[in-house]
């Protein structure tokens, strides 16, 4: 009787997680987003401090190196940061508060140009309900419904509302920047010393390590991607100003913010442009120009600028950037939308350089087209064919 050892042939067959564990992850994942998700006051600006002091300790470390002390360098880049910011704001305060001003205005003409628009669509609901009512119950005067009760609960006023969130906002941003000063004085030795608590088995030099990847890695991600939005909002702001749009660097300074979030922002960049660009001309020849200039721009950017500047050691699967866009949009609004991809970045990094962090590592990069035709290739054989090889013992 012939027999051929089967696991020269079939697939090697994976030992299942138990059940018990698999339940006992995800109720451990679902504690951790409802804790993020209701002290999201708490823990998002810890995350943006956090942020912060990874694209600027490598400035402070370089200026470390050369003897100057590490609070001293944080209070300079801090406050070259903080100046920076209000130098931006008051480039982009004079077009944006014109745009404001012109708001009503702006909103008459927008109506306008899309009544025809709006009368077809209102046209075609109208002939929905009149066929969603054919048949239906003739309507008599004692089936009426009574009229709803006012509202007894007293809605706050403008004036409050704004003042509680400006007191939040100006607490938030206070905590930021005090924690972000802190944690660029201490350096990566007192987050090791930190990490180090909290994880005892692993020695406080492997979690240096981690962190001067991390924060290298980072802090390159970030410097790179600011010199390529940097271009793109100078190329969007001339492109603009050739297509004749009003306050061409007010967009160039819109595309290259928003290009810092990916996919989103380019698509919330493009339909700003297009709006702007059919309140501001009558016909759509323009209105095509700048739509099509800026999607050519973004095109460029994305699919050779950024993947030869940053490389394929930092891309990520599109697919998990837009989950977590999604899920950071859900849970923490706006800061959620910034911290979800330098958390991808962050936690590809960690899995490149942590024992057994190669699946983590594959499930976050991309994968090409070749990459995927080789994989089909290095398939196993499957069970039917695997049946048909080996042959059955009686």
């Amino acid at each position: 009787m012939n027999t051929l050892k089967e696991d020269s042939i079939l697939p090697t067959l994976r030992p299942k997680a138990s059940p018990a564990l698999s339940l006992l992850k995800f109720l451990v994942a679902v504690a951790i987003g409802t804790l993020l998700y209701f002290a999201h006051e708490a823990f998002v600006p810890v995350a943006l401090a956090l942020l912060f002091s990874l694209v600027l300790s490598g400035p402070v470390e370089w200026l470390h190196s050369w003897r100057v002390p590490r609070s001293l360098s944080a209070a300079l880049f801090m406050a070259l940061l903080l100046g920076g910011l209000v130098a931006l704001g008051n480039f982009i305060s004079e077009p944006a508060q014109q745009w404001f001003a012109t708001a009503p205005h702006t909103i008459k003409i927008i109506e306008k140009k899309i009544r025809p628009v709006a009368q077809l669509m209102a046209r075609v609901d109208s002939l929905r309900n009149s066929a969603g009512n054919i048949g239906s119950a003739p309507h008599t005067p004692g089936s009426a419904s009574a009229p709803a009760a006012p509202a007894t609960a007293a809605e706050e006023s403008a004036p409050v509302m704004l003042l509680d969130a400006t007191r939040g906002a100006v607490l938030s941003a206070a905590t930021v920047i005090i924690l972000t000063l802190f944690m660029l004085a201490g350096g990566p030795p007192m987050l090791a010393r930190m990490a180090s608590a909290f994880f005892s088995d692993l020695k406080s030099a492997h979690i240096i390590v981690v962190i001067e990847q991390v924060r290298s890695e980072v802090g390159r991600f970030y410097a790179t991607s600011a010199l390529i939005n940097i271009g793109l909002g100078l190329a969007t702001a001339f492109v603009m100003m050739w297509c004749g749009m009003p306050s061409p660097f007010l967009w160039g300074t819109l595309a290259a913010l928003f290009n810092f979030i990916p996919y989103a922002g380019p698509t919330m960049t493009l339909l700003i442009l297009t709006v702007v660009a059919l309140v501001s001309f009558d016909g759509l020849t323009r209105v095509f120009a700048v739509a099509g200039g800026y999607v050519a721009l973004a095109a460029v950017e994305g699919q050779f600028i950024q993947p030869l500047l940053v490389g394929r050691r930092l891309q990520l699967n599109p697919m998990l950037v837009f989950l977590a866009l999604w899920f950071g949009g859900m849970f923490w609004g706006i800061a959620g939308i910034v911290l979800a991809t330098p958390s991808l970045v962050a936690l590809k990094v960690i899995a490149a350089h942590a024992r057994g962090g190669a699946p983590l590592l594959d499930f976050l990069s991309p994968h090409t087209v070749a990459e995927d035709e080789d994989l089909e290739k290095s398939q196993p054989a499957p069970a039917a064919d695997a049946k048909r090889i080996v042959p059955s013992i009686p």
